[in-house]
């Protein structure tokens, strides 16, 4: 039987909101959905976002989250929250009161920091439930569509899904086409010393583009509800881009509140020892791997400690994953945290590469910021299409890692699917030039 009611937690969420507000936390609205660890699955497979379109990878998504859950092997997340206004977050009902608190709290600090870090200034959260409600409604009408149907649109969407974060990840403004083909055009009027004698003005793209799938949109050869599609696809991957950029900063801050704010709570005895014990299992270091709850906890409290709590605010404002690190992470933290490098020597064979000590952070420092947010996606650009064969041309940017070939070559042939003829991607793969 649950220890809670609705009207408690209603009561709790007052005195975390009136905490949070005194704190000078500045969040969303928060709707609480309350749901069996069933629905939890679901909501986990679509990423909370109710109304999101249909595809075999969401139902692979929970087969394999439910089993594992059942088996023990895995559990579920504390808390899951949309990036919208209202936000919109998950509460399981087989959770104790203590934990509800806990994820509150937890949530407080997630809708802050999705309002007011400038990484996500262009996710519009006050549209974003209505934008995937039509989004599935227009890909439900493709798959009932008799000239189309369900095969033509999988097949799309599992290409669009294998280069979906082939964006422009930072959303820049940059120049489009038209733009830059002015721009070269005065260039080549006022060119006086030669520079651009022989410069190709009806090259296609003028410039390497870095938003893949958007190259795809406006000069692929595909047809009217395709390109519709990858639209769609295009818009999830931009709202999500900043989540991926800012997964360390973004569960170290709401760990780091809902900490806070528990403290302030003044907690009964029943509710705070375990209230602490899942807190520190949120937080705890993993073996072999990052915990982004542990370093973002741990690295906001030490900014706090060294600067001040109006820094951490400052820092939740400004900065992603990789810059964060790279200003507040010092040789003190990486050898508090314990971090080391390591790499796989051969199968089952691996080897300590550096240390925490006077040499080695700093290597390890880069490898932890090489290896976080965009970090951990190839970067992939166009840099020509070439005219005879309509030949889309692709260069990997090359940053010392070297692409996994056999995945490199299916999502070639995804990107094909999408272009509709030849795809070249130039890479190196072992400190010598390929073309997949």
């Amino acid at each position: 039987m649950s220890d809670w009611n609705f009207k408690l937690l209603e009561e709790w969420d007052e005195k975390i909101c009136r905490i949070a507000e005194d704190a000078g936390l500045d969040w969303h609205p928060i709707t609480y959905e309350v749901c069996d660890y069933y629905q939890m699955i679901g909501h986990m497979s679509y990423h909370g976002l109710p109304s999101h379109y249909q595809h075999w990878s969401y139902g692979k998504s929970f087969e394999r989250t439910h089993q594992m859950y059942n088996m023990g092997a895995e559990g579920l997340p504390y808390e899951l929250i949309i990036n919208s206004n209202p936000s919109i977050a998950y509460l399981m009902r087989e959770n104790p009161a203590y934990l509800q608190i806990l994820i509150m709290a937890h949530c407080v600090g997630h809708s802050d920091f999705f309002k007011n870090n400038r990484t996500f200034a262009k996710t519009r959260p006050n549209s974003v439930c209505g934008r995937f409600r039509n989004a599935r409604k227009r890909i439900q009408g493709y798959i009932e569509d008799p000239s189309i149907g369900i095969e033509k649109v999988e097949e799309i969407l599992d290409a669009a899904h294998a280069v979906k974060y082939q964006i422009d990840r930072y959303q820049l403004d940059r120049p489009t086409h038209k733009e830059l083909k002015k721009t070269y055009t005065d260039r080549i009027k006022n060119d006086t010393d030669g520079q651009y004698i022989d410069f190709d003005i009806d090259k296609i793209p003028l410039e390497p583009q870095y938003d893949v799938l958007k190259f795809i949109i406006e000069h692929g050869r595909i047809k009217d509800w395709q390109k519709d599609i990858l639209e769609i696809v295009h818009d999830e991957s931009l709202y999500f881009m900043p989540q991926i950029r800012t997964k360390i900063m973004n569960e170290g801050w709401a760990s780091f509140w809902h900490y806070r704010i528990s403290n302030a709570l003044e907690l009964p005895q029943e509710y705070h020892i375990p209230f602490i014990k899942s807190h520190n299992q949120v937080i705890r270091p993993h073996i072999g791997a990052v915990n982004p709850y542990h370093l973002g906890f741990k690295l906001f409290e030490k900014i706090e400690e060294r600067h001040g709590l109006d820094r951490c605010f400052l820092a939740r404002e400004v900065g992603n994953d990789q810059s964060f690190l790279r200003e507040y992470l010092i040789e003190d933290d990486c050898k508090d945290l314990n971090l080391f490098a390591y790499s796989k020597k051969r199968k089952g064979v691996y080897s300590v590469d550096e240390i925490s000590d006077v040499d080695g952070w700093k290597n390890i420092k880069e490898s932890l910021i090489k290896g976080v947010g965009e970090g951990t996606i190839p970067k992939i650009n166009v840099i020509d299409v070439e005219k005879e064969g309509n030949v889309l041309v692709l260069q990997h940017e090359h940053d010392g890692r070297d692409l996994e070939l056999n995945y490199a070559d299916e999502v070639v042939k995804h990107i094909s699917t999408l272009w509709g003829d030849t795809v070249k991607l130039l890479t190196i793969v072992e400190e010598e030039p390929w073309e997949i």
